[in-house]
C-alpha cells in the first residue's frame, strides 16, 4: 500500500526530524541531536539505531571531544540509498534520483503525450527511474538489487487533481483515460517500492519552499504553464485541504460575462483565459501561426503587440484570483513558477493587480517573485515527500 502522510503534530524530535538535523549539518553526533532536539539521550540513541539499521544513517569516525570520550560522527549516506522522482507534464516529464538529503543525483527530461493514457505514459517512466537508481552497480530495473538496497521509494507529480490518501486522479482536464485511475497502486505494483502521488503544483511548492524559503510559514506557489495551479504552504507545511484540492485555482471564474469554454465545461475559468494553452488558442484565433507555448513566448520576447497584450491580460486575470487568495490567506510570499513565469509582461501585470486589489496590510511585506530553483523543482518536491514518509516511525 502507499505510504500515508506523517501526522501533523509530529514532535520536533521525531525520527525524520533527527535525519533532517544530520542532513543539514545542525547535528553530527548523538549528543548534538539530544541537545538540539530536546530529546533524552536514550531516546535519541534508540532512534539513531533504527535509522542506522534502515540504512538511512551511518556512524563512523570520531568528532571533537567536549571534555569526555570523542563522539562518533553521524552522516546521511549519499550513495547507497536513493529516492526516485517523476514530475509529469502534458508533453514532457522530468525524472530523477535524489539522495536522502534531497540533493539531485541524476535527472533528465523525457517526451510524453499525456493523452496516451496512464499505463502507456507511466510504465516507461518507472522503468527509467529504476534504471537510474540501479546506476553503475548493473542491477536489473525492478530486480532485488534495485528494490532492496538502492531505491527507497518514488514520488510522482500529476498535472491534474489527485485525491489525497488514495493517489487516484479525479476529474482531470485534458487527460483522457486518467479519470479514476489509481496511479499509486499501478506504480507500486510496477516498481515494488513505496509510492506517493500528488498534484504537480503541490510538488513545485514543496520543492521551492524547501530550497528557497524554508524559514517562512505561509506561502503560495503558482505553477503557470500549459495549465495553472497552485500549492499552499501553511504553518511551514504543505496544506492540501480535506481531499487534496487546496490551491486548485485553475477553475476559479475571472470573468462575469460568458468567456471561453473551459475543459471543465464551464466558461470564464482562469485556465481558459490565462493559461499557456489559452494563449495559444487565442493567438491562433487572431491568425498568428503559433504551435505551442514556446512559440507564444518567442512572440512575446520579440515584442509582438498581440501576444504581449494577451500576456498582460493573462497576468491581470491571474492577479485577480491571487488577490482573493492573498487577502484571505495573508501569505508571506507569492512565487510564480512554470513557463509563464519567464514572461515579464505577464509578471508585471500580475504584480500590479495584486497591489491594486489587495489590502495594504496584506501586501505590506509580501514578496512577489519568480521560482528560481530551475527544472528540478518538481522532482525535489516529489523526493521530499518520500523522504518525509519513509523515515516516519508512526
Amino acid at each position: 500500500m502507499t505510504i500515508d502522510d506523517a501526522p501533523r503534530d509530529a514532535p520536533r524530535g521525531g525520527t525524520r526530524e533527527l535525519l533532517r538535523l544530520v542532513a543539514s549539518g545542525a547535528a553530527v553526533s548523538r549528543a548534538d541531536l539530544a541537545r538540539v532536539s530536546g530529546l533524552s539521550p536514550s531516546t535519541v540513541s534508540q532512534r539513531v539505531e533504527a535509522l542506522i539499521s534502515e540504512g538511512l544513517l551511518t556512524e563512523a569516525g570520531a568528532g571533537k571531544s567536549r571534555g569526555g570520550r570523542r563522539p562518533r560522527q553521524l552522516a546521511v549516506p549519499t550513495g547507497r540509498a536513493v529516492v526516485g522522482a517523476i514530475d509529469l507534464g502534458a508533453h514532457h516529464a522530468r525524472i530523477g534520483t535524489l539522495d536522502l538529503t534531497g540533493q539531485v543525483v541524476e535527472a533528465r527530461t523525457l517526451p510524453v503525450q499525456i493523452e496516451d493514457g496512464p499505463e502507456v505514459v507511466l510504465g516507461p517512466l518507472l522503468d527509467e527511474v529504476q534504471a537510474m537508481a540501479a546506476g553503475a552497480d548493473g542491477a536489473v530495473p525492478g530486480g532485488a538489487e534495485s528494490r532492496g538496497r538502492s531505491l527507497r521509494g518514488i514520488g510522482l507529480g500529476i498535472p491534474g487533481p489527485v485525491q489525497h490518501g488514495t493517489g487516484r486522479v479525479v476529474g482531470p482536464s485534458r487527460m483522457p483515460g486518467w479519470n479514476g485511475f489509481d496511479v499509486a497502486d499501478f506504480c507500486r505494483l510496477r516498481a515494488d517500492v513505496p509510492v506517493v502521488v500528488d498534484n504537480d503544483a503541490n510538488l513545485m511548492a514543496l520543492g521551492a519552499h524547501h530550497a528557497i524559503h524554508p524559514d517562512l510559514e505561509h506561502a503560495v506557489y503558482v505553477k503557470a504553464g500549459t495549465g495553472i495551479g497552485a500549492g499552499v504552504i501553511s504553518g511551514g507545511r504543505l496544506h492540501r485541504g480535506a481531499q487534496g484540492s487546496a490551491g486548485d485555482i485553475s477553475h476559479c471564474r475571472v470573468v462575469a460575462e460568458s468567456g471561453p469554454l473551459c475543459s471543465c465545461g464551464n466558461t470564464g475559468c482562469l485556465e481558459a483565459v490565462a493559461s499557456g494553452a489559452a494563449l495559444v488558442a487565442a493567438l491562433r484565433e487572431q491568425g498568428l501561426p503559433v504551435d505551442d507555448l514556446t512559440s507564444v513566448m518567442r512572440l512575446i520576447e520579440d515584442g509582438d503587440p498581440q501576444a504581449t497584450a494577451l500576456a498582460r491580460r493573462a497576468g491581470r486575470s491571474i492577479g485577480e484570483i491571487l488577490a482573493v487568495v492573498v487577502n484571505f490567506f495573508n501569505p508571506q510570499v507569492v512565487a510564480i513558477g512554470g513557463r509563464l513565469a519567464e514572461c515579464e509582461p505577464l509578471l508585471a501585470s500580475l504584480r500590479g493587480t495584486l497591489y491594486e486589489r489587495c489590502l495594504p496590510l496584506a501586501t505590506e511585506s509580501l514578496l512577489i517573485e519568480r521560482v528560481t530553483v530551475g527544472p528540478d523543482v518538481g522532482i525535489m518536491g516529489a523526493a521530499q515527500l518520500v523522504i518525509d514518509r519513509v523515515v516516519d516511525p508512526s
